[in-house]
């Protein structure tokens, strides 16, 4: 991938006002400063969500590279700054033989945007949709057909292959064997889930030996060691084809976690409140206006400090 110089120079804008942020003795004039920066262009955003991607992902980096990365805390600043660079830099983390997740999504073949929805008709006719901030590969071939879900969330719909190709969805945890079905399948850095509409899945977990066979209306949360327990699919499976998140008594920290994925920047809540029980219908195509239901139907406080930093208090 070819960065501009504009694109270099906000990047390492972001990796140092990202260093600042994180040193833990940053002053409010220097976060008021990074506003006014962040505010400024819009491609500065678009650095900061790099930067703050690799950040996120700095647990996932193996061995070696993980432990001087994650002493932050008894580094300097310029220590900081040059652990996110080297992070950030696809060409380090390729020289260290250690492919980020946010440099394969970088190259996926199919991704949406933070907030967007794309649906594909696939070459055996099957149909895909893709959820916010998703990455998906295509690999279809004469033996098999492949969607490698690198990061976010899918429904799928198959079509009826001739040639009887199997259709698996891989994911980093485990694999999900279709058998003539629609279902959705979401993965996250902690695990995945499968939720099945119609007919039948096969899920299987990498570093576990059992296979467990999912039916219509069932679904089931994995890790790459281990398969959850199978439960009944509920009024919030899929909901986000037509918009929305359904919650139903769900704490409010899960439930702005999951919006968040939906608008870029922060959007958090106060620590005391975090297992607040909400329910309710909010609109992911419009997040401002269910964090206004949220501020007039459960007496809360939504503090932006930018439209890219929004936490939630009493």
């Amino acid at each position: 991938m070819s960065l501009s110089a504009e694109e270099l120079k906000a990047i390492s804008a972001a990796a140092r006002w990202y260093a600042r942020l994180q040193s833990g003795v940053a002053t409010d004039a220097e976060r008021a400063g990074w506003r006014a920066w962040l505010n400024a262009d819009p491609a500065h955003h678009l650095a900061w969500q790099r930067i703050t991607a690799v950040g996120e992902h700095m647990t996932s980096v193996p061995g070696a590279l993980a432990s001087p990365a994650l002493r932050a805390a008894e580094r300097s600043r310029r220590q900081v700054l040059r652990s996110v660079l080297v992070l950030a830099s696809a060409g380090s983390l390729g020289w260290l033989g250690w492919r980020s997740e946010t440099t394969q999504t970088l190259f996926a073949d199919v991704r949406t945007a933070v907030g967007e929805r794309r649906e594909l008709r696939l070459a055996d006719g099957s149909s895909l949709l893709l959820n916010t901030d998703t990455s998906v590969n295509i690999r279809f071939d004469g033996r098999q057909r492949r969607l490698e879900l690198l990061r976010g969330e899918v429904m799928v719909t198959t079509a009826v292959d001739p040639s009887r190709r199997p259709l698996k969805v891989v994911t980093e945890h485990g694999e999900v064997l279709a058998l003539g079905t629609r279902f959705n399948v979401r993965s996250e850095a902690a695990g995945g889930e499968v939720a099945v509409l119609e007919k039948a899945v096969e899920v299987s977990a990498y570093n576990s030996a059992s296979t467990v066979r999912l039916e219509a209306g069932q679904r089931i949360n994995f890790t790459t060691s281990a398969l959850g327990q199978i439960r009944r699919n509920d009024a919030s499976v899929g909901a986000w084809q037509q918009g929305s998140i359904i919650a139903i008594d769900r704490p409010l920290a899960d439930l702005l976690e999951d919006l968040s994925r939906y608008r870029p920047g922060v959007l958090r809540c106060d620590s005391k409140i975090a297992d607040l029980k909400v329910s309710g219908a909010f609109p992911v195509d419009n997040t401002d206006l269910a964090l206004a239901a949220l501020e007039s139907g459960f007496a809360l406080r939504v503090n932006r400090y930018s439209r890219y930093w929004v936490t939630v208090s009493r």
